[in-house]
């Protein structure tokens, strides 16, 4: 798991459903630093340390996977690029900040105030200003960043107010790589070693030029992450001067896909105040998932998120849904449009709690799928067809015994076939709907396709004369070795929506 340094799924949506669940690259000549004043050169290697600071953020943030407000975020690093105390660091640090403390090469008699200037969620990259004075300084290194470059991590690791240098090199000199906390064209991986607190310091060469900013690391791996000079020297003007750079002013972090079947999203530790994730009324602690019909996160990466940004640019009306972990309830809104609304207020209906999944398997362990972790009762048992095909099947529900008898009821049964295969897919769905009758109203039909599985699906609504939605997809994988069927209940807005998505997200087969 990669982790912060301050302390593959797939997506797919049946068409119709209301509501689911780099920048360019630029080869620089010449790099220098921006808005450098008359005055001393930037400072050699001895004086890394005295260019180098420590950052404190302090604000309401909201740590993944808890609803208790924290006001310090903890410490992060950076370093200042300007006489005048223009200074460089990462956006996880200290976006949704109301104060920030700065100590400056480790001199801890000294405090600083800082503020914002400009920052961006997709780049990991913020620019703040120190307080007014004369500042050591570092210049940018020149020339190509080439492999087995001799380089040194600089910074605060673990909080300590205790300068750090770790000596390493590059391994790899530019590459593209999306993460939790950035999706970047140009990465340097390196082994000069960093920890939690070293996000926003400098890596540098001998020299003590600036080859790039550090701000992720792979503890067991020991894998260390640097955002590439080249992605960082572009944006820096306008960063400065406050200008939106693929960002909507989220402290963010997307989950990881895990075997816990923990729902998708982006989560917000926090929210820089005034900006358009303010204004559209997104709040500490809420999950992004859904976001101009994208779902979110699919690989566990910002990826999709930026990709959405880059498309349709931070000053777009971009349609989200966010769930409220706090209040376990679905809204829907506008990024530069319309306000937030509720969508699915608390645990409605028996749909679980958005925020508590689990992976649930047949009896042989070959179909599985993520479910609420409320539809505890399960069948994992297959059957054989009249023709003498072996199906596999795990069904998932809060009421097996009237499942199947009942509108009532939210589930989902997942059947996979090796021997079906070949099978006329429009024809599975015509018996579905033959099957439901005048107890359901066809809202939707048609082709399906999510790159894992191709096929057909039809979408019900207002079964049994009330509320409840039904969902049939019978499809072949990619590969072409097997069929697979599956069918959901959903009674809630919230089974219409995350569990959905979820389900959407997750369901397989594995012979």
């Amino acid at each position: 798991m990669y982790s912060h340094t301050r302390s593959t799924r797939r997506s797919a949506r049946l068409l119709g459903i209301a509501a689911t669940a780099g920048v360019v690259a630029l080869a620089l000549t010449s790099c220098i630093p921006i808005n450098v004043q008359q005055g001393p050169p930037p400072v050699d290697f001895k004086g890394v340390q005295s260019a180098t600071i420590q950052i404190q953020a302090q604000g309401t943030f909201i740590p993944q996977g808890t609803t208790q407000p924290s006001e310090t975020a903890g410490r992060g690093s950076g370093f200042i690029i300007d006489p005048s105390g223009i200074a460089v660091t990462n956006n996880h640090v200290v976006v949704g900040a109301g104060t920030l403390k700065v100590w400056v090469g480790g001199d801890t008699g000294q405090q600083y105030n800082a503020k914002v200037l400009g920052a961006s969620e997709c780049l990991d990259l913020a620019v703040i200003q120190l307080d007014t004075g004369k500042y050591p300084y570092m210049g940018w290194y020149k020339g190509d960043i080439e492999t087995a470059l001799d380089v040194y991590s600089a910074g605060f690791p673990l909080g300590d107010p205790n300068f750090t240098m770790t000596r390493g090199i590059v391994s790899k000199a530019d590459v593209p790589q999306d993460d939790s906390w950035a999706s970047l064209d140009h990465v340097i991986e390196h082994d000069a070693r960093i920890r939690g607190g070293n996000s926003g310091g400098p890596l540098v060469d001998a020299e003590g030029r600036v080859v790039g900013v550090n701000y992720a690391g792979r503890d067991d791996l020991d894998y260390n992450f640097a955002i590439h000079r080249d992605q960082v020297l572009p944006v820096l003007k306008d960063l400065q001067a406050g200008n939106p750079v693929l960002s909507l002013g989220l402290n963010a972090q997307a989950r990881q896909p895990a075997d816990d079947g923990s729902p998708l999203g982006i989560w917000i530790e926090s929210v820089a105040a005034g900006s358009p994730a303010d204004i559209a009324g997104i709040e500490p602690g809420d999950v992004l998932f859904d976001m101009a019909g994208v779902t979110l996160a699919r690989d566990g990466s910002l990826g999709d998120y930026c990709q959405v940004l880059k498309t349709q640019g931070v000053d777009a009306t971009i349609d989200f849904q966010i769930y409220r972990p706090i209040d376990d309830s679905v809204y829907e809104g506008q990024f530069n449009g319309k306000e937030l609304k509720l969508v699915s207020a608390g645990n409605q209906g028996g749909g679980g709690t958005v925020d508590s999944f689990v992976t649930v398997t047949d009896d042989t362990g070959a179909v599985s799928v993520t479910v609420p972790s409320n539809w505890k009762q399960t069948d994992g048992a297959g059957f054989t067809s009249d023709s003498g095909a072996m199906y596999y099947d795990i069904t998932a529900t809060t009421d097996i015994a009237n499942y199947s008898s009942s509108w009532g009821v939210p589930g989902v049964s997942v059947t996979a076939s090796v021997d079906a295969l070949g099978s006329d897919l429009a024809q599975i769905i015509a018996n579905y709907k033959s099957n439901v009758g005048s107890e359901c109203t066809v809202r939707n039909e048609g082709a399906y396709d999510d790159g894992y599985y191709i096929g057909s699906f039809v979408y019900f609504t207002a079964c049994g004369g009330g509320s409840t939605d039904y969902a049939v997809l019978a499809a072949n994988d990619a590969a072409n070795t097997h069929l697979m069927i599956v069918s959901v209940q959903m009674v809630s807005d919230s089974d219409k929506t995350v569990v959905l998505d979820n389900i959407l997200n997750s369901f397989q087969a594995v012979f």
